[in-house]
């Protein structure tokens, strides 16, 4: 699944390739693709003929701002969720969509924005203007603290994590803990803050605390300036991967020396996910 710097890759593509396009005409290819209320046909009706505007991102999620052509003036938001394997792509002449294609949205000159999503699990929301964004995305009521903001720390995490026996990296990968953090990012920050990931999340200290807070944003900051991850099916909006899966220091390291300390990388289950380690630096 798609992680924040995933996310914010796409983010940063589409906030560059839709300034000023005007949604000339929205088709779903597969009604599941919408989540709000009204289905495809109110999605649909709600996007067309709007300015799409500002993108933003809250955890995984994007949402862009709608703004009606002729003001200038909001007229709603557009939500997405990518889940797995969704992913959008830009489309300069008309070409024939495959059979994973669950969205397709042109504007006057036929270009394409396409949304594709093999698993189908991607989600995307049409928010009317004056009404509250999370009463039709619910997801986002959910969400803890951006990585990035000054809410995220370490006092806020001694808070939440005091007395808790799960490990720390199941507390990592709560969305309600922290917005954005994934599998990959988990295992990486762990690693370079040096602690163990099965160690119970209520008995770090306050030092320990703050060597995750630093590692995570570290770690998150070095993959967004890379586009993400070259692991599993992400793609940005030219189709190209990410570069920071050659910069991993243990996901998908498993059995190979640490480039620490030279000791095998282990891999082990934590809250249903194969977690990357080594059992030498991070104790």
């Amino acid at each position: 699944m798609p992680e924040l710097p995933e996310v914010e890759t796409v983010r940063r593509g589409l906030a560059n390739r839709l300034q000023s396009f005007v949604i000339q005409e929205a088709e779903i290819l597969r009604e599941r693709a919408v989540a709000s209320p009204g289905g495809a046909t109110a999605f649909c009706r709600g996007l067309a003929g709007q300015t799409v505007g500002e993108w933003r991102r809250r955890g995984k999620y994007l949402i862009a701002q709608l703004l009606d052509p002729s003001t200038g003036e909001p007229s709603g938001c557009w939500g997405v969720h990518l889940r797995m394997t969704g992913q959008f792509q830009w489309h300069e002449e008309p070409t024939e969509p495959c059979q994973h294609t669950r969205a397709r949205f042109w504007n006057a000159r036929e270009q394409e924005l396409r949304f594709v999503d093999v698993r189908s699990f991607g989600e995307m929301w049409w928010v009317p203007q004056g009404t509250a964004t999370d009463s039709v995305i619910t997801g986002l009521k959910r969400l803890g603290p951006e990585p990035f903001s000054e809410e995220f720390n370490a006092g806020y995490l001694q808070k939440k994590l005091k007395g808790s026996t799960r490990s720390i990296k199941a507390a990592l990968l709560d969305q309600s803990l922290v917005a954005g953090a994934g599998n990959i990012y988990a295992d990486e920050s762990l690693f370079a803050a040096g602690i163990a990931p099965q160690t119970p999340a209520g008995r770090l200290n306050r030092k320990q605390l703050e060597h995750v807070c630093d590692s995570l944003v570290h770690v998150l900051e070095i993959s967004i300036g890379v586009g993400g991850t070259t692991f599993s099916d992400f793609r940005d909006l030219e189709g190209v991967n990410g570069n920071y899966g050659g910069q991993a220091a243990v996901y998908r390291r498993t059995g190979q020396p640490c480039l620490n300390c030279g000791t095998a990388i282990d891999r082990v289950k934590l809250a249903g996910r194969s977690t990357h380690w080594c059992p030498t630096c991070q104790s």
